[in-house]
């Protein structure tokens, strides 16, 4: 090799790693200047430890649906019925704990299995009958949503308080004799399964097989990756952590509620998005998608602190979300 094309492939390594690790930091360096902003901007009460653990709690829902949602938009797929699904699992948990008698803990599971069964059904058409996951799961959103008012009978359920025990406790506020927690355990329950998913993607087969299907399905294909396997996997796991997150709703609201997280799928995707995932495919990080989930957080908490109306927030998120898309198509572009 000649000394120029040496110095060319240094280049481009380079450049090539300088690209990593922005598309790493740029989510955290966005959330600290928002913060930061709001800090300068907003009254006192925004920079307190109670108003930090108000924005951690106010986050773990999407967040944890996030988790899953990652897995998904890095494999080049989308999954708008992450919504429903977090209904369908307050009113799974309310019903099991009011009506079947079971405790806390079997109701839980109840719910997040109830949630993964709907996944696992958009995986096997998405893969057996070869339909757009756009579609599937516009289609799953309505008739999750549906199942969950039937189970309801399009009523919340209410849950007697003897029956909720340690539930409602997951995303409370910390009691001051327990202030070493600083945050709930709802909060904490979060953190462990994001270290649990970003080791998925970085260290076994089925994260790096996921990471090529978004890449480049056909060339995975080619390589021997159980592509229609993968998929599967990914949208139940999606589903899954979306029942994790209705847990999350249900321990806020101690109720069952089947029109409850409308809309919610759209913050999910938007967290991804923000932290630096591709609608593309083959791009994504666990820890991008929990920043871009506190940097809407943060927004709509200094929004409030200042006493703006919703419109004015919903401005700042959605110039950001197309600000993100832009520069992840910048950057395709000069990548090519």
């Amino acid at each position: 090799m000649s000394d120029r094309e040496s110095s060319l492939s240094e280049k481009g390594a380079f450049g090539s790693n300088w690209r990593s690790w922005l598309n790493i930091l740029g989510p955290v360096l966005g959330l600290a200047v928002v913060y930061e902003l709001f800090v300068l901007i907003a009254p006192p009460s925004f920079a307190t430890a109670r108003n930090m653990e108000t924005i951690a709690r106010q986050t773990t829902i999407v967040g944890m649906a996030a988790l899953g949602m990652t897995l998904v938009i890095i494999c080049g797929g989308i999954d708008l019925s992450v919504g429903s699904i977090v209904a369908l699992s307050t009113v799974v948990i309310a019903w099991l704990l009011q009506h079947a008698g079971v405790g806390p803990l079997t109701a839980a599971v109840g719910g997040v299995a109830a949630a993964a069964f709907f996944g696992l059904i958009s995986g096997l058409v998405i893969t057996r009958l070869r339909v757009v996951p756009f579609i599937v799961t516009l289609g799953m959103m309505l008739v999750v949503r549906g199942v969950a008012k039937g189970i309801g009978r399009e009523q919340k359920i209410d849950v007697d308080p003897e029956r909720l025990r340690w539930l409602e406790e997951l995303l409370a506020s910390v009691p001051k004799e327990r202030s070493w927690m600083m945050v709930p355990a709802g909060v904490w329950l979060l953190v462990l399964l994001a270290i649990a998913m970003a080791a998925l993607l970085r260290y076994t087969r089925l994260g790096r097989h996921t990471f090529a299907i978004g890449s480049n399905e056909q060339t995975a294909r080619l390589c021997g990756v159980a592509v229609e396997r993968v998929k599967i996997i990914v949208f139940t796991l999606c589903a899954a952590f979306a029942g994790l997150g209705g847990l999350m709703q249900f321990s806020r609201l101690t109720v069952g509620d089947p029109t409850v997280a409308v809309g919610v799928e759209l913050d999910v995707i938007a967290a991804v998005v923000i932290g630096g995932g591709s609608l593309g495919g083959g791009e994504g990080s666990i820890l991008g998608s929990l920043v871009g989930a506190l940097i809407m957080t943060v927004i709509a908490s200094g929004c409030t602190q200042m006493g703006l109306p919703n419109w004015v927030q919903e401005i700042i998120t959605g110039a950001i979300i197309v600000g993100a898309v832009a520069l992840d198509r910048l950057r395709h572009r000069r990548a090519a």
